[in-house]
């Protein structure tokens, strides 16, 4: 049986000192547990480099300005912090996970001289999907939530609360046998699934939705560059949920996805080809720290 992370023989990264990860505790009464003003990054390094680091941290800082409060450490004390916590756990591939939140000196919807802190934890992370199944391509569900209406929520922050419908609609999916699930927008658009961003394939061009009412992840751009770098053009645009027979392949991307292969999403099949193939072999190469790729 798998340790429990809270009970992890390593060190977290807490407000400026490293604590052991079973002794660092905070209160049941804390902000962010009960109001959802805490923000987070899911990263990942590769060979004991965090790729995109700076990229994450910095959207980490718009998040929390988002969510109406700041981050009193730098772009740059906190990239140096994520190094540190990997250093010091002897980890070479692994995730990431700086969070931020409103700590209990007050409890109540109203909380703007809360003490505001940040943690950063990191682990040993394998394959978020069967290495195997990401090739075939894995089986997507279509969710009942949709990502809401940027106009009544912070859609466009890494907030915590905006994953409970994630978690709601991963879950139901996994129990109906499939993978992950396939998220609409407030007007039943295609959106993302529960944690990663999607695109389609048609006659040779990738399309992908508009990220305005969900994060344009960091991974997105990666593969979005990659693609542009074989003289692929990619087209961001609204996509209607009938559209899905018109496609021939389709695939996801993420910090923990990397880049996936879809093979199904609610009925609809999918043939993992060569635009996803390549995308999947560009963005291993990608993610290597420079010079250590060709040294392997």
């Amino acid at each position: 049986m798998a340790v429990p992370f809270d009970q992890r023989s390593d060190l977290i990264w807490f407000d400026g000192r490293l604590v052991p990860t079973a002794e660092c505790k905070i209160s049941l009464l804390t902000h962010g547990l009960h109001y959802a003003s805490c923000v987070f990054e899911g990263e990942r390094a590769y060979g004991g480099d965090i790729f995109q680091g700076t990229a994450h941290t910095e959207r980490l800082k718009n998040s929390a300005k988002i969510l109406d409060f700041d981050i009193p450490f730098s772009v740059a004390e906190i990239d140096a912090a994520k190094r540190l916590v990997l250093e010091k756990n002897n980890q070479k591939n692994a995730y990431v996970r700086p969070i931020a939140w409103r700590g209990s000196e007050a409890l109540g919807v109203s909380a703007q001289a809360n003490k505001i802190h940040l943690a950063i934890a990191t682990w040993e992370w394998p394959s978020y999907f069967d290495p195997e199944q990401r090739l075939k391509g894995i089986k997507l569900d279509l969710a009942e939530y949709r990502r809401p209406d940027p106009k009544t929520a912070p859609c466009l922050a890494k907030a915590a609360g905006l994953y409970m419908i994630c978690t709601i609609s991963k879950h139901r999916a996994e129990q109906r046998g499939y993978a992950d699930a396939m998220m609409l927008d407030w007007q039943g658009r295609v959106a993302e699934c529960t944690g990663a961003n999607i695109f389609f394939i048609k006659d040779g061009k990738i399309h992908t939705p508009i990220a305005d009412c969900f994060l344009a992840g960091i991974t997105r751009a990666t593969a979005m560059d990659l693609a542009r770098r074989r003289n692929i053009e990619v087209i961001e645009r609204r996509i209607m949920p009938d559209e899905l027979p018109d496609f021939s392949e389709c695939f996801i991307t993420g910090t923990a996805a990397e880049v996936t292969a879809v093979s199904e999403i609610g009925g609809r099949k999918f043939t993992p080809g060569r635009i996803t193939q390549s995308l999947m072999t560009d963005y291993t190469a990608e993610v290597q720290p420079k010079g250590k790729a060709a040294a392997a």
